[in-house]
């Protein structure tokens, strides 16, 4: 086995820029994940290492070698991180815990993470005294010790993520652990959460992530809000309830993700490259998007009624849900960007299936919306497609499935295209504007000139003389 964890090791730019950085440094290991990564033949880019001295300045050689960053990334566990330039790989530093390396992993999390080999030579000796190696062939999460989720109830998330991630099954004792834990994982730092949650949600089976979540009892304490989705009884239209329709929309959007040309054909390229631009808190557009599919719906649970013969409603749902999920991104400590995508694909995530009866739109129709949705309209578009492909109930037509679809074709091309040449300009200055109008700079003239663009890009004013025009009809 070490030989096939060598090779994998010594070829990490991550582990070559470690020995550079400290190839005169003694007791310095790679600990954790990069071994187990190593194992399963997965590319090394993710590399934890302990050093017997300073922690911050082992990071700080590291990131000279490789000319990129450091910073520290957690002061209650001091660990100290480097990053590539380009954030292809990433160290994270530090002190070694205990007398020796095996005291130190003694206190790690998991078996497949409390493997140890020196940086010097890596994979040459391994440490492994807790049997992480055959953990990891037989496809097992198992805690180090009964104190791993005590010492650390996040480790209760971290869990979920691992075994998703990796396709172990956590063994029964670790689960009764964990369960232990669940209610503490709540209580620990926002921001550590949603470190976690991201992690898991941007994964290979985020799905399977929550479900494990679920297992481990501790979506209540870190997704409340999610939590209050089970049981919640949607209409005729739905064959879930708003939990597991959720669960339905996460499953869709990846399913999507893997066949964008069955959505968007030729275009699906740039859709791809829309989507893997970095949004905010170190997330994608496309793994916002995730999280976005998770949330859309937080508003059901405060806003259902019963109308007439028992018909279920949810009248308000986007504006409830926009409010709680900036409540839940700021628990969270997430950005003000990360809240501002979240809130408005919530909000907006009912506004093209309305639309869908009133096909063919007119220019209007598309400018509005695009406005309404920008600058996340490509997104928020794509969610409501996963939305409508995970809405199966009886009282649904494939025809209108259909419908949807081809108006969110029709529209991704739009926001394409708005991407590609920027949106409508006017063809006159406001200055100007005011001057042939006769009123002064404010609020009114803000209003013709959003209402000339609308007109640009509907191709009813194409000249300055046409923009006075139609300004004057307006005043």
């Amino acid at each position: 086995m070490s030989a096939t964890i060598a090779d994998p090791l010594s070829g990490s730019p991550a582990v070559r820029a470690c020995r550079e950085a400290l190839a005169d440094a003694t007791a310095v290991w790679i600990v954790g994940g990069a071994i187990r990564d190593a194992a399963l033949g997965r590319d090394v880019t993710d590399v934890d290492i302990a050093v017997a001295g300073e922690e911050r300045e082992a990071a700080r050689a590291i990131a000279q070698v490789a000319q990129g960053a450091m910073f520290q990334l957690s002061e209650e566990f001091a660990t100290w991180r480097a990053l590539a330039p380009d954030g292809a790989w990433h160290v994270d530093v530090v002190r070694l815990r205990g007398d020796d390396i095996e005291a130190d992993l003694a206190l790690r999390d998991f078996t497949v993470d409390a493997i140890a080999t020196p940086l010097a030579q890596p994979g040459a000796t391994l440490v492994d005294p807790h049997a992480g190696l055959a953990d990891l062939d037989s496809r097992t999460l198992r805690a180090v010790s009964e104190r791993s989720f005590a010492d650390d109830p996040l480790r209760v998330l971290r869990a979920a993520r691992i075994a998703a991630g990796l396709g172990l099954a956590i063994d029964p004792r670790t689960l009764e652990l964990g369960r232990a834990q669940a209610a503490s994982a709540g209580q620990q730092a926002g921001e550590r959460q949603f470190a976690e949650l991201r992690l898991l949600l941007t994964g290979d089976d985020p799905v399977e992530g929550l479900g494990l979540l679920d297992a481990l009892g501790a979506t209540a304490a870190v997704l409340p809000e999610v939590e209050a989705l089970r049981g919640v009884e949607q209409n005729p239209y739905h064959h879930l309830d708003v939990r597991d329709h959720t669960i339905e929309v996460l499953t869709r959007l990846i399913e999507l993700e893997g066949d964008l040309e069955g959505l968007v054909g030729e275009a699906a390229d740039d859709l791809r490259a829309l989507f893997a631009e970095p949004l905010a808190d170190q997330l994608t557009r496309g793994g916002a998007l995730r999280f976005a599919a998770l949330l859309h719906d937080l508003g059901k649970p405060e806003t259902r009624t019963e109308g007439e013969g028992g018909r279920v409603l949810f009248m308000g749902h986007d504006r409830a849900g926009a409010r709680i999920v900036r409540e839940l991104c700021r628990r969270l400590r997430a950005s003000r960007r990360l809240g501002d995508f979240l809130a408005n694909l919530t909000l907006n995530h009912l506004r093209l299936g309305f639309l869908v009866h009133e096909r063919p739109l007119s220019r209007r129709q598309v400018y509005e919306y695009l406005r309404a949705t920008e600058p996340d309209s490509a997104d928020v578009t794509l969610l409501t497609v996963a939305d409508r492909l995970a809405t199966q109930g009886e009282r649904t037509k494939q025809a209108a499935i259909d419908a949807h679809l081809e108006l969110a074709r029709e529209i991704i091309g739009e926001v394409l295209a708005w991407r590609r040449d920027g949106p409508p300009r006017s063809p006159i200055r406001g200055d100007r504007l005011a001057s042939e109008l006769g009123i002064d700079p404010g609020p009114e003239l803000g209003r013709l000139l959003a209402e000339i663009q609308a007109a640009v890009f509907a191709g009813e004013v194409s000249s300055s003389d046409d923009a006075i025009a139609l300004a004057r009809r307006l005043i």
